[in-house]
Protein backbone atom coordinates (compact mmCIF):
# COMPACT_ATOMS: atom_id res chain seq x y z
CA UNK A 1 0.00 0.00 0.00
CA UNK A 2 1.02 3.29 -0.62
CA UNK A 3 1.85 5.74 2.01
CA UNK A 4 -1.15 8.32 2.94
CA UNK A 5 0.01 11.59 1.02
CA UNK A 6 2.27 10.06 -1.15
CA UNK A 7 1.81 9.98 -5.42
CA UNK A 8 2.19 8.04 -7.76
CA UNK A 9 3.60 9.47 -11.34
CA UNK A 10 6.00 12.30 -9.59
CA UNK A 11 3.92 13.79 -7.04
CA UNK A 12 1.71 15.61 -9.42
CA UNK A 13 -1.87 16.09 -8.98
CA UNK A 14 -4.36 13.37 -8.55
CA UNK A 15 -6.47 14.23 -11.87
CA UNK A 16 -3.61 14.17 -14.15
CA UNK A 17 -2.63 11.33 -12.84
CA UNK A 18 -5.62 9.57 -13.74
CA UNK A 19 -5.70 11.26 -17.21
CA UNK A 20 -2.17 9.80 -17.79
CA UNK A 21 -3.05 6.70 -16.15
CA UNK A 22 -6.08 6.34 -19.09
CA UNK A 23 -3.50 6.73 -21.69
CA UNK A 24 -1.89 3.38 -22.35
CA UNK A 25 1.44 4.71 -23.86
CA UNK A 26 2.02 7.24 -20.50
CA UNK A 27 0.96 4.77 -18.68
CA UNK A 28 3.55 2.06 -19.28
CA UNK A 29 6.27 4.94 -19.40
CA UNK A 30 5.26 6.21 -16.25
CA UNK A 31 4.94 3.18 -14.71
CA UNK A 32 8.17 1.74 -15.19
CA UNK A 33 10.02 4.77 -14.71
CA UNK A 34 8.11 4.80 -11.17
CA UNK A 35 8.95 1.26 -10.91
CA UNK A 36 12.30 1.28 -11.51
CA UNK A 37 13.17 5.15 -9.29
CA UNK A 38 11.70 3.18 -6.56
CA UNK A 39 14.36 0.77 -7.16
CA UNK A 40 11.96 -2.40 -7.86
CA UNK A 41 13.76 -3.85 -10.54
CA UNK A 42 12.13 -6.96 -11.43
CA UNK A 43 8.47 -4.61 -11.23
CA UNK A 44 9.44 -2.37 -13.72
CA UNK A 45 10.81 -5.49 -15.88
CA UNK A 46 7.38 -6.95 -16.00
CA UNK A 47 5.95 -3.61 -16.60
CA UNK A 48 7.66 -3.76 -19.74
CA UNK A 49 6.19 -7.42 -20.65
CA UNK A 50 3.08 -6.80 -19.32
CA UNK A 51 1.97 -3.19 -19.29
CA UNK A 52 0.46 -3.03 -22.53
CA UNK A 53 -2.52 -5.21 -21.25
CA UNK A 54 -3.08 -6.31 -17.87
CA UNK A 55 -0.92 -3.67 -16.09
CA UNK A 56 -2.47 -0.64 -17.89
CA UNK A 57 -6.36 -1.62 -16.62
CA UNK A 58 -5.14 -2.29 -13.24
CA UNK A 59 -3.16 1.05 -12.74
CA UNK A 60 -6.15 2.63 -14.34
CA UNK A 61 -8.79 1.10 -12.01
CA UNK A 62 -5.98 1.99 -8.98
CA UNK A 63 -5.47 5.35 -9.72
CA UNK A 64 -8.43 5.80 -9.92
CA UNK A 65 -9.79 4.62 -6.97
CA UNK A 66 -6.79 4.25 -4.61
CA UNK A 67 -4.58 7.36 -6.23
CA UNK A 68 -1.43 5.01 -6.34
CA UNK A 69 -0.45 2.47 -9.63
CA UNK A 70 -0.57 -0.88 -9.53
CA UNK A 71 2.03 -2.85 -7.13
CA UNK A 72 2.28 -6.69 -7.25
CA UNK A 73 5.14 -6.60 -5.17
Amino acid sequence: MAKRGKRDYFNINWLLSVILAFIPVTSLVLGIITRFSEGKVLAGILRIILGWNVIWLLDFVCMLFGHHIFRLF
